[in-house]
């Protein structure tokens, strides 16, 4: 059945009430969504009507941030499916395209480095990252210090000794006939070198894959078996060799203390909550030995309790990564339909995942363990956040009042630019959510259609270019024919790309004063916009200036809500600048290559992203240089040529005391 929308009428939770009986008993997945149709909650239910009926109770007796959310939607729609599993399905892709504001998100409190493995490569790279994760990549934890995953990698390359060592090193040692250092020191087995074919060193690979997914019994006894036939064959070199291995395998095994004495393969998960936020701590448990640790944070946002909670969890941990999903999870309370989840998961991984509470032994013990791990967590955030939070509310509140805001600037957008003389014109836009830096909004701009020096020009444009995409993405939202589907979406279900200017923010902020101001208005008014509110922030006396306004607004200097339109302009300013570097690297690199005879500028893009910089390719020999796809012997001579002389008159590249030094871990030469 499609979705029902039901038009709002007047503020408040009962002008877009539907009728009791106009709502399903089945089981279904529901959606709120505000005047703008932005969808801002989004829930599961075995029955819609008894569940939608609950939002409509008196607001007193709400959870505060339920009875905030009815408040501020302005309709309702719902969807009803054939069966619960396919509810918590649909619940978790709305969430996922929509990222409603008043769902529970569980972010976490830093980021993890993974230990990644990159067997998609002919010659898999051993490496520590962090980020999401790649295809053709297998990861391993995450963990929660670097270091000590780079002191277990470091022994483990004595007894596996695969390839650690970045693109270039392993290229430029294939280049020049010679290993790296750890291939003299025999904790790579040179395959840049052809010292081992790709077979051979994917077997390495494959080894210490399987090693570090909890098969380490198989792999210590065949070292055993290997040393003592050694030995009985008097190969004494070679029995020692193996016995120094199996002392590097178990040092590595003692940083990895054994949890689970049947060597289980679980995910523990622990909470700890207070009425406004919730901490979660997950162990990963592989063979009975930690493998890793992860934590997250969230504001709660609904009277749910502890299972509703881990049910939330889980779905969002497990559903967009189903290679994650371990046989068993054990949680501090089970979920409201245990059994509908486990079959979810099950179908997810292909085999069957438990979900329980342990009651006794060495898994009660290890949760109570991520437990205490959870409150101290809980209790850290608190800690820093206390204080942050609250500021944060009183600086929204100060810059709406004193603005005559209708309403607080949730979303707050910046915009700088930044151009020397003229030259590669850039701008840039930051966006704050709630007070805080929303990095993966944050664009880039390249002026176009300005000449010169005009700040005042390329703001005008700016604007213009970010809401006339507003106003695209606004019409491919707006309801179709034979269609009830409406509203703003982050993602683009044609394409599943995330749409870039989907949300109208509730202010825009822009570097400068009246002269900025005033084209960031002309460029709004001039597409029919009315409700988006602009204001500027002058640098000199930080004047906050209005359209239309003779006198700026003079906030205290001890304001929180100027403070917090500092740290946006400064943030603008500086993403502005880091863009402006980049571009005008960029075009240095470009400037240099013009007079190269026969180079044009695909072989000159080609150059640059091969090499990466100016300083690279000057660092760079001919031979080198000609190993670029397109780029020949004496082409590459022209371009040595050509960067050698930038480098100054009669300079020599490279010249000068360089103090090297070599990164024992990746095989990397560092220069200082």
């Amino acid at each position: 059945m499609p979705a029902r929308p039901t038009p709002r009428t007047s503020r408040g939770p009962l002008s877009y009430r539907p009728e009791p009986g106009s709502i399903p008993t089945q089981p279904g997945v529901y959606r709120f969504r505000d005047a703008q149709r932005r969808v801002i909650y989004v829930g599961k239910a075995k029955n819609l009507r008894a569940r939608l009926s609950s939002y409509f109770q008196d607001i007193a007796n709400l959870h505060q941030r339920t009875a905030t959310m009815v408040t501020t939607a302005a309709s309702v729609e719902w969807t009803v499916v054939a069966t619960e599993v396919e509810a918590l399905q649909l619940e978790y892709s709305w969430i996922k395209e929509y990222d409603p504001r008043f769902n529970v998100k569980y972010r976490d409190d830093k980021s993890y480095p993974w230990l990644a493995v990159t067997l998609g490569e002919e010659f898999p790279r051993v490496m520590v990252g962090r980020g999401a994760k790649r295809k053709g990549t297998r990861y391993f934890g995450p963990y929660s210090h670097a270091w000590a995953i780079r002191e277990t990698v470091d022994i483990l390359l004595r007894v596996f000794p695969m390839r650690s060592c970045s693109n270039g090193v392993f290229k430029r040692s294939a280049q020049v006939g010679r290993p790296c250092l750890l291939g003299y020191i025999d904790k790579c087995s040179a395959p840049c070198v052809g010292e081992v074919s790709a077979e051979e060193h994917r077997a390495i690979v494959e080894d210490f894959c399987d090693f570090m997914g909890g098969q380490t019994k198989p792999f210590i006894r065949r070292i055993e078996k290997e040393m003592y036939a050694a030995s009985e064959a008097l190969d004494f070199e070679k029995a020692a060799r193996l016995r120094d291995d199996l002392g590097a395998v178990q040092r590595a095994l003692e940083k990895q203390a054994v949890v689970l004495g049947d060597g289980a393969d679980a995910d523990v998960v622990a909470l700890a909550e207070d009425p406004l936020e919730v901490a979660v701590q997950v162990f990963y448990v592989r063979g009975g030995r930690i493998r890793g640790q992860r934590g997250w944070v969230a504001d709660r946002m609904d009277e749910g309790e502890t299972p509703d909670l881990v049910e939330h969890f889980l779905l969002q941990l497990y559903a967009g990564d189903a290679d994650s999903i371990p046989r068993e999870v054990l949680v501090p309370a089970l979920p409201p339909d245990a059994e509908t989840l486990e079959e979810l998961l099950s179908d997810l991984r292909g085999s069957r995942v438990r979900i329980r509470v342990p009651q006794r032994g060495d898994k009660r013990a290890l949760a109570e363990t991520v437990a205490k791990n959870a409150q101290q967590s809980l209790a850290l955030h608190k800690t820093k956040r206390a204080s942050d939070l609250t500021t944060r509310n009183r600086a929204l509140e100060e810059i709406q009042q004193a603005l005559e805001l209708d309403d607080v600037p949730l979303r707050i957008e910046c915009y700088d630019v930044s151009n020397l003389q003229g030259t590669e014109v850039v701008a840039s836009m930051v966006v704050f959510e709630d007070g805080l830096p929303r990095k993966g909004e944050y664009r880039k701009f390249v002026i176009k259609g300005v000449d010169g020096q005009n700040d005042v020009a390329s703001m005008h444009e700016v604007i213009t270019r970010r809401f006339r995409r507003l106003l695209d993405e606004q019409a491919r939202s707006e309801l179709k024919p034979g269609t009830e589907e409406s509203g703003p979406m982050l993602v683009d279900p044609d394409t599943g790309r995330p749409r870039k200017f989907a949300y109208a923010p509730g202010l825009v902020v822009v570097d400068g004063g009246p002269p900025q101001v005033a084209a960031a208005q002309r460029a709004l008014d001039e597409l029919g916009i009315d409700d988006v509110p602009v204001c500027g922030l002058a640098k000199r006396l930080e004047e906050v200036w209005l359209p239309d306004e003779e006198d700026p607004v003079i906030l205290a200097r001890s304001s929180e809500g100027l403070y917090l339109l500092q740290r946006i302009r400064d943030e603008a300013h500086r993403f502005a600048i880091a863009h402006h570097r980049n571009r005008r690297s960029k075009s240095m690199v470009e400037s240099v290559l013009d007079d190269v005879p026969g180079l044009g500028e695909v072989r000159r893009r080609t150059l640059l992203k091969h090499f990466g910089s100016l300083k690279r390719l000057r660092e760079a020999d001919a031979e080198q240089i000609a190993q670029v796809p397109g780029i020949g012997v004496r082409t590459a001579e022209s371009i040595k040529a050509a960067v050698s002389g930038g480098a100054g008159e009669g300079a020599e590249v490279g010249a000068g005391p360089t103090v090297v030094s070599v990164n024992t871990a990746t095989g990397e030469i560092e220069e200082e």
